[in-house]
């Protein structure tokens, strides 16, 4: 009877507030009222709670009729002590119901999660609310400096280490949960069974037909279970778990209090009523969680395994129904029947075969493959980077691989093409994707990933030789001198440049050629008769014009890259 009324009184209120919820839906009022009607009539009522409230003023009355029907009872009756007793054990149960009940209404008030603006905070913020936090700053210090001992309550600390290993594991799961639905929309996005196979019916179409089923069935089938049979519960159990820990975490700032006021007590001998009813909210908040956080945490393990089984049946179920159209699919192949051996052996000469085909592919593209038409630096660009190399080194060198554009301090705005040495893999920072470089005069930072390493062209040049027509005076006149011992040779870097076509351009005159993007084409004059460098003479597969300056780029000259194959 007690366990039972305890549940009943505690909910008492919250029920009153869903009756009167009910309230504020006229159909929903209407019905329940002919409800009454037909079924209680002679009681009159208007709503249910006038139902509600008997039970709680029916466990009240226990008491006083059983103390009525003692005080009419003779002393010398055998039925005397059991009256006694009955009156004792109903008032005690109705103690023990309303302690019940001062500990859940105190438990309501704190165990709700408050998410406060930083205004909010602040507006809550007085001298008392400051001293009661500094009080228990102060407090919480001394226990871990060690200068005061801590309340021990090892019941408790027990069952809040459970809960807090229970509310750790539902925590990570969820994030995994969430992380592997993530992927698996991811894993859904991409739609290759749409696109239309240009070849006969075989083994293509009969692997696009199985991707089509998983994809458009088994997939989206399986993460629709997942979301209803483990998401959900596991939101659900996670929102169970914040009362518990608002809780848990107001427990620990009353107990600090309750230690507060202890020390004074014994010091002074007494308390305030404001400390008497801050240490009974302690004692009320520690045994309501030492009396209900055991049940909690079973029944928490027991929907966190349902939650597991659920989440391991899913995936054997995923993986029988994949495996079982995998093997229809396979039965229609030709080689279901075929021996291993004969297998393997019919996939080792098919990826020769294969093979054998992309090395002739390779040789014909290489093969009609153009020879890239080199261009010469003009003389100021090639002073630049000669005097890069000579400050820095060949190996110091960089090509820019796209426009750069710089957006903060000391970043640099470079061009496609341009020659750069590096003078620092990592900017002030510490970041490696930013280095600092030299430009050739302007030094700064640009983005590593839009650099990449440059090897100039060595080339030889022969040093200055005498002419080789000289008349009979010169000749006889030098006759007795030594021969010119011959200068030696000097290495020089020539960065090799190519000059192609960025844009398309259409010839709209004879003295004009058109041009492909990407068509590489040799300068001959970088202007016109007129000199205008807004036009330039080029020669293009041997057709000669004038083309737009403006439409002309030049880029390094990449080694050719060849086809490395598997032998």
């Amino acid at each position: 009877m007690e366990t039972v009324y305890k549940i009943y009184c505690a909910s008492y209120e919250h029920a009153l507030l869903l009756v009167e919820s009910y309230r504020k839906d006229p159909r929903l009022q209407e019905e329940i009222l002919e409800t009454l009607n037909a079924t209680v009539p002679h009681t009159g009522a208007s709503d249910l709670s006038f139902f509600l409230v008997m039970p709680v003023q029916r466990v009240t009355k226990y008491p006083l009729l059983l103390g009525k029907i003692l005080e009419n009872t003779p002393t010398s009756a055998s039925a005397y002590p059991a009256l006694q007793a009955a009156v004792r054990a109903m008032a005690q149960v109705n103690a023990n119901i309303n302690e019940y009940k001062r500990r859940r209404e105190v438990a309501t008030k704190y165990n709700k999660a408050e998410h406060l603006t930083l205004r909010d905070r602040f507006a809550r913020l007085n001298t008392h609310s400051i001293a009661k936090k500094t009080t228990r700053l102060s407090r919480l210090l001394m226990h871990e400096a060690g200068i005061v001992a801590k309340t021990e309550d090892k019941e408790y600390d027990d069952l809040e280490e459970k809960f807090q290993c229970v509310a750790s594991s539902v925590a990570m799961l969820k994030e995994n949960v969430a992380s592997y639905l993530g992927h698996l929309e991811a894993f859904l996005l991409p739609t290759p069974h749409k696109c239309e196979l240009q070849i006969d019916e075989g083994p293509a179409q009969q692997y696009r037909r199985f991707a089509e089923y998983l994809h458009c069935t088994v997939f989206p089938e399986f993460k629709r279970r997942l979301d209803r049979l483990v998401r959900q519960p596991l939101c659900s159990l996670s929102d169970m778990l914040v009362g518990p820990q608002q809780l848990i975490k107001k427990r620990l700032d009353k107990l600090l209090d309750y230690e507060e006021i202890q020390e004074r007590k014994s010091e002074m001998g007494s308390v305030t009523y404001d400390e008497e009813a801050a240490m009974n909210t302690y004692l009320a908040i520690n045994a309501l969680l030492v009396a209900e956080l055991p049940r909690f945490n079973q029944v928490a393990l027991q929907i966190l395994g349902q939650i597991l089984c659920s989440l391991s049946t899913l995936q054997r179920d995923l993986a029988a129904q994949v495996l079982h159209q995998a093997e229809k699919e396979l039965g229609q192949m030709p080689h279901d029947h075929m021996p291993l051996p004969s297998f393997w052996k019919m996939v080792e000469d098919t990826l020769k075969q294969s093979g054998a085909q992309l090395r002739t592919f390779c040789q014909t593209f290489e093969m009609v493959t153009p020879s890239p038409v080199t261009q010469p630096l003009n003389p100021a660009e090639e002073r630049k980077v000669l005097s890069l190399v000579s400050k820095h080194g060949p190996d110091k060198l960089y090509q820019v691989t796209s426009n750069i554009s710089g957006s903060k301090d000391l970043d640099l705005t470079l061009q496609r093409g341009q020659i750069v040495a590096l003078l620092q893999s990592v900017d002030t920072k510490g970041n490696k994707s930013r280095w600092l470089v030299d430009a050739g005069g302007p030094r700064g930072f640009v983005p590593a990933g839009k650099l990449q390493p440059y090897c100039p062209v060595q080339s030889q040049q022969p040093g200055m030789q005498m002419p080789a027509l000289e008349s009979g005076t010169e000749r006889r006149r030098h006759s007795y001198a030594l021969p010119e011992a011959p200068r030696p040779q000097v290495a020089t870097f020539t960065p090799a440049f190519q000059v192609v076509a960025g844009f398309s351009f259409a010839a709209r005159s004879p003295q004009e050629v058109s041009l492909q993007a990407g068509q590489p084409v040799v300068v001959l004059e970088p202007h016109d008769k007129k000199g205008s460098k807004e036009w330039s003479l080029v020669d293009v597969n041997g057709q000669r014009g004038y083309v737009p300056s403006s439409y002309l780029v030049t880029v390094p000259v990449q080694e050719p890259m060849g086809w490395s194959l598997p032998v």
